[in-house]
């Protein structure tokens, strides 16, 4: 660790915190309104139940490499729900490391995922238990199972508990271990641009980087002394993406409240505004354009006028959320604040845009401290108003690395002069401010999304907000795909509004307003739907399917 700021457990912190407001609202989802009290009784329990089955912490940070464990590992197979985020808490309360599993998978990748982190327990959700029951066979590593009731209404596993039993038999005691700073919050990749990898952060470093703690608190007592936000949090994508997890215990640490939309198994936008109107929520969490879209049709669509007056922030953080989406929101709501948060699994939380006051833009970032811009080599830092596109970076608190990958940890985390970077993907420039600030970021996008065209880098999220600027457009992800005369080609998969209508040229008009033509898609494919992960983030593997069949 390379920053100065004393060490303190998750753990500790939130129980501190929710001490001071026992009675007060922590969790809501449906008609469980779960205080801090509440709460903090059934982490405990859980905790206590994960104990007594033999699962903990067995080698300490310090004698371990940052690719490898010592702790037991717990995936999280669930939706949305009280649930989760009690199960993240309870475990990191057994000293047990929780891991996001993406609940889309067939049983090939839930294979794999089980395999590659080699779980020992999982929490599941009923109607995910069919496809567990395919993968547990004589090479499974888990060897606890507790399963929670839904709608599916699916028998209980053999050898598993119902979770509800389990907390019910549990003791409601504060656990007997020592929470510890070192101990992992695990966070694994979404793997749409390859075979997802699990991230593993000390927790004392993920409160901070990530979860937005006090970055100056040194005791748990002034970690308290600052938690007064008070901010009511509706969290819309999925838990399974890392953004959910970061809002949620931001939230917490500011002794606030986190209500989890009523409808997890999918956007409901109904769902989303009521329960803003009802609760009167301040804070909304949503993953870019794919949930933008359908929030602001929602709005358009009803003639009754909702009271959204109450709602100060959106926070678009995984997916870009593009400039005309901002403005929509605004003109709905003009007090409000549009936040583009830009941050990943390796590094944590980075950099932020705000479009406030009826203007919007997208794609530039004020740098701040913490951040650099590194050389396409890997060998400098570079200073605002160099012309040269280089890697965002960032030091400080970072993760440990790839969980059993330290080939890739040591690609991914870079040292450069002496100092420790994360370096995630994503392509940048540093434009000079012109006001003595630390410069102005310009994103290019993920690397690993980059096509190569005619010796040109095309930037496919740079294209994807050229053509959304069309207002006939829906959605759209670009790809590259082969071609004779460029090697690779830019290809644009395009769903249209409802009603609408667009032709290429008109498309490509209007993203020559934006970007030079080389960049232009070579080819546009219209389809019914684009699909995207569950957490909103596009499947670049499945556009280049579409753009190469």
């Amino acid at each position: 660790m390379s920053v100065d700021t004393p060490d303190l457990s998750l753990a500790d912190v939130h129980e501190a915190i929710g001490a001071t407001r026992p009675d007060q609202e922590c969790l809501v989802f449906r008609d469980r309104r779960l205080t801090w009290a509440d709460v903090q009784d059934r982490t405990r329990r859980l905790a206590n139940h994960l104990i007594a089955q033999g699962h903990g912490c067995h080698t300490e940070r310090s004698e371990l490499d940052g690719h490898e464990s010592g702790q037991d590992h717990l995936a999280i197979y669930l939706h949305n729900g009280n649930e989760y985020l009690e199960v993240m808490l309870g475990a990191l309360k057994a000293r047990v490391a929780s891991l996001n599993v993406n609940y889309r998978y067939v049983a090939e990748e839930l294979r794999y995922l089980l395999a590659d982190s080699g779980a020992t327990a999982v929490v599941v959700h009923s109607a995910f238990a069919p496809t567990l029951a395919e993968v547990l066979d004589d090479d499974t590593t888990i060897r606890t199972i507790l399963q929670v009731r839904d709608e599916s209404g699916n028998d209980l596993l053999p050898g598993a508990v119902w979770y509800e039993d389990a907390l019910e038999q549990a003791s409601p005691e504060r656990p007997g271990v020592m929470w510890s700073p070192d101990d992992l919050y695990m966070l694994y990749t979404g793997g749409t641009t390859g075979m997802p990898k699990g991230v593993m952060w000390r927790n004392g470093d993920a409160m901070r980087a990530c979860f937005g703690g006090s970055p100056t608190a040194t005791t748990v007592d002034e970690f308290v002394a600052e938690a007064n936000t008070g901010l009511r949090a509706l969290i819309g994508p999925p838990f399974m993406h890392g953004a959910g997890h970061w809002i949620a215990f931001r939230t917490w640490l500011g002794g606030g409240t986190v209500f989890v939309p009523s409808v997890p198994e999918r956007l409901d936008p109904d769902d989303v505004w009521s329960m803003i109107e009802r609760e009167r929520l301040d804070f909304l969490l949503i993953v870019g354009d794919a949930f933008a879209r359908p929030l602001l049709d929602e709005l358009d669509s009803t003639s009754e006028q909702r009271d959204l007056s109450s709602l100060a922030v959106i926070l678009s953080g995984g997916a870009a959320l593009s400039a005309p989406l901002k403005e929509e929101f605004l003109a709905h709501m003009p007090t409000l604040m549009v936040i583009d948060g830009l941050g990943s699994s390796e590094a944590g939380g980075q950099v932020s845009h705000v479009s406030a006051g009826g203007t919007a833009s997208t794609g530039t970032f004020e740098m701040t401290p913490g951040n650099v811009v590194l050389s396409a080599d890997l060998d400098a830092v570079l200073e605002p108003g160099s012309e040269e596109a280089g890697w965002l970076a960032k030091t400080g608190r970072l993760a440990l690395g790839y969980l059993g990958d330290p080939d890739k940890t040591a690609r991914t985390y870079p040292v450069v002069d002496g100092i420790r970077y994360a370096v995630p993907g994503d392509r940048a420039r540093l434009l000079d401010d012109g006001a003595g600030g630390l410069g102005i970021i310009e994103l290019h996008g993920r690397d690993s999304v980059t096509i190569n065209s005619g010796g040109e880098k095309i930037f496919a999220e740079e294209v994807e907000a050229a053509l959304k600027a069309h207002p006939s457009i829906y959605d759209c992800v670009v790809a590259g795909r082969p071609s004779e005369r460029w090697g690779s080609e830019v290809v644009a998969v395009v769903r249209l509004r409802p009603g609408h209508t667009a032709t290429d040229e008109e498309l490509l008009g209007e993203a020559e307003r934006h970007i030079a033509r080389y960049k232009l898609p070579k080819a546009i494919i219209y389809v019914d739907e684009v699909v995207r992960s569950p957490s909103g983030k596009a499947d670049y593997r499945w556009a280049r399917s579409v753009a190469t069949g």
